[in-house]
């Protein structure tokens, strides 16, 4: 997580993850609701570029701010606050890395599931915690299937 010269980590603490965002929100609605927080730097609307739902809003936005004490301000008061009758998470990005403990490989399959599945009240998972949580799982199963299999295989030896 650190960089050696600490610029993407600053970028990264003052960049906010908005989630849960109600298709009717536009872009310019979003940067009015975020602005009174600081000063925007940029702002990311992501839309689906293919695929039937190409050009409908995809339901999540980052915005970056010129501070990370702006960011965290942003996501005290708007993570939870309803819009559109939709509760907003609001994440700064920096705290994907929090959201997951390092996983430990003797977890049960089913205990791992548990502990990636709630990395967030709301439910929703970064993308890289949902990479890192299959990957865990992948590891999980390889292990188990591999000792499972072998074990089958053993005791359909065994019957013949």
């Amino acid at each position: 997580m650190q960089d050696p010269n600490g610029s993407s980590d600053e970028k990264s603490e003052s960049r906010i993850y908005i989630g849960n965002l109600d298709l009717r929100i536009t872009e310019a609605a979003l940067i009015k609701m975020f602005s009174p927080f600081g000063k925007i730097i940029t702002e990311d609307f992501l839309w689906h570029t293919r695929g039937r739902k190409r050009g409908e809003p995809r339901g999540f936005a980052f915005i970056q701010y010129s501070s990370k004490e702006e960011a965290r301000l942003a996501k005290e008061k708007m993570h939870g606050r309803l819009a559109c009758g939709r509760p907003l998470v609001v994440r700064v990005s920096s705290d994907k890395y929090l959201v997951e403990p390092a996983e430990n490989s003797s977890k049960g399959v089913g205990e791992a599931t548990k502990t990636s599945a709630s990395g967030t009240s709301s439910g929703q998972m970064s993308r890289s915690s949902k990479i890192t949580a299959i990957k865990n799982k992948l590891k999980t199963l390889e292990e188990e299937g591999y000792s499972a299999k072998k074990q089958k295989q053993e005791a359909d030896t065994s019957l013949q």
